[in-house]
């Protein structure tokens, strides 16, 4: 077990605050008190180090530990069947806050919450909230155009809130358990992506001002490594390995904020193709800060992180300016992975280098993948008899094919690979 930092020994009824090392290293405050008959522990959220701004100073997670006192305690006193989305939301997200979970995840949870949750539940008290009108936001929001993989996401949210509601004791039983889920295969499975001279039409329309040699490595990357808008944004020159040809991925930049990549499996090494290494290197070369911390992808002028919501318009207009279909800056991600299949890679090998928590997201990309005897097998299938041609087909201008089999050993196209003979009356078997 962890070992615990007790603080002073506490008045009666005041609580107790603590901390113990976390996972990632450092510490994490931590309270107990008791309300009633129910004793509450609470993750406060990470302690602060000496000579450090970033975590609670000891008076900041006292101030919190009061603060939670008081909300917990009178709590009971509001009628447990009032209690609204809106209203278990909010304390939720400030739970997962002091947890120190993503500043990007707090807020998409918090724009799920304004957005969808609670102008379709209102005030309804949670208690009265049963699976069918679960079903019934869905139904509604599938009539609105939403995706299926952003209807999970919803419940998603909504299951965690109730789970919340009950470990706080302000409600009992998740109706979301009881419904019946869309699956997130349910959607367009069409992936866009751009072939090679469709690429190079978006590169080549790339306007001639600051930014444009910046963005033509950008997109080239973004196309030859398959990262994510916000893993190329936080890339650093230490992460690019010139001498291993490897692009390491250890950060992401999302909402202004610098964080840990998106899952597990998205802290990755990518191989780094020539072509890519060589632009990157000219890049290098006219780049003005070249230090190992010094952003890859930065601002020309003051190094500092591209705004995303720039990188997406400039990327859409010099799309616009080729003349190629409406694609998206994510699709150059599609573009790596689709390209990967088509060239034979294996599947849970594009997983790896494209960081796929799932490998049924790679899945995605199979259908892109070579056949190989497929199209001969088929062939084989379908294969005539030379002496009776199919309905409707001149036989003197149907080309007769060997077996697949004949191909593959290099052999000659012997009569009995074209077909058994027709078999007539009053022959012997």
């Amino acid at each position: 077990m962890a070992a615990r930092t007790a603080t002073a020994k506490r008045a009666y009824g005041s609580g107790s605050l603590y901390s113990r090392p976390s996972a990632g290293g450092g510490e994490t405050w931590y309270a107990a008190f008791r309300v009633g008959r129910r004793r509450v522990k609470r993750a406060l959220g990470p302690r602060r180090a000496a000579g450090s701004r970033a975590g609670l100073s000891r008076s900041e997670a006292e101030a919190e530990l009061r603060r939670l006192m008081d909300e917990e305690r009178h709590a009971p006193s509001v009628r447990l069947e009032r209690l609204t989305i809106g209203e278990v939301g909010t304390a939720y997200l400030r739970h997962l806050d002091a947890l120190g979970r993503k500043r990007s995840t707090v807020e998409d949870y918090e724009s799920t919450l304004r957005v969808h949750l609670v102008p379709f539940f209102g005030e309804a008290p949670m208690q009265a909230i049963t699976p069918v009108d679960v079903e019934a936001f869905m139904a509604s929001e599938r009539r609105a155009g939403r995706a299926p993989k952003s209807v999970l996401n919803y419940l998603g949210f909504l299951h965690s809130l109730f789970a919340f509601s009950e470990k706080r004791g302000w409600g009992a039983g998740n109706p979301v358990k009881l419904v019946d889920k869309p699956r997130p295969g349910d959607g367009d499975p069409e992936i866009r992506f751009l072939d090679e001279g469709e690429l190079a039409a978006v590169i080549r329309a790339v306007p001639d001002d600051d930014r444009g040699p910046l963005e033509r490595v950008l997109y080239l990357v973004a196309a030859m490594t398959g990262l994510r808008q916000g893993e190329l944004i936080a890339l650093r020159w230490r992460d690019v390995d010139w001498s291993a040809g490897r692009i390491r991925v250890r950060r992401n930049f999302v909402r202004g904020q610098y964080g840990t990549p998106k899952s597990k499996r998205s802290s990755r090494a990518v191989p780094l193709a020539d072509r890519a290494g060589a632009e990157l290197e000219r890049h290098f070369q006219r780049s003005l800060r070249q230090g190992d911390e010094d952003l890859v992808f930065g601002h020309p002028q003051l190094g500092t992180p591209l705004d995303r919501s720039k990188v997406l318009k400039r990327f859409k207009a010099a799309a616009r300016s080729a003349g190629v279909r409406a694609v998206r800056f994510h699709d150059l991600r599609h573009t790596f992975g689709t390209r990967l299949a088509a060239a034979g890679v294996p599947l849970r090998t594009i997983q790896e280098w494209m960081g796929h928590r799932e490998y049924r997201t790679t899945e995605r990309y199979a259908d892109y993948a070579p056949g190989g005897r497929e199209a001969a097998l088929v062939n084989d299938a379908f294969q005539q008899p030379a002496d009776i041609p199919a309905r409707g087909l001149d036989a003197s201008r149907t080309p007769r094919r060997c077996s697949s089999r004949a191909v593959v050993a290099s052999q000659a196209c012997p009569s009995s690979l074209s077909g058994p003979p027709a078999y007539r009356h009053g022959d012997s078997k």
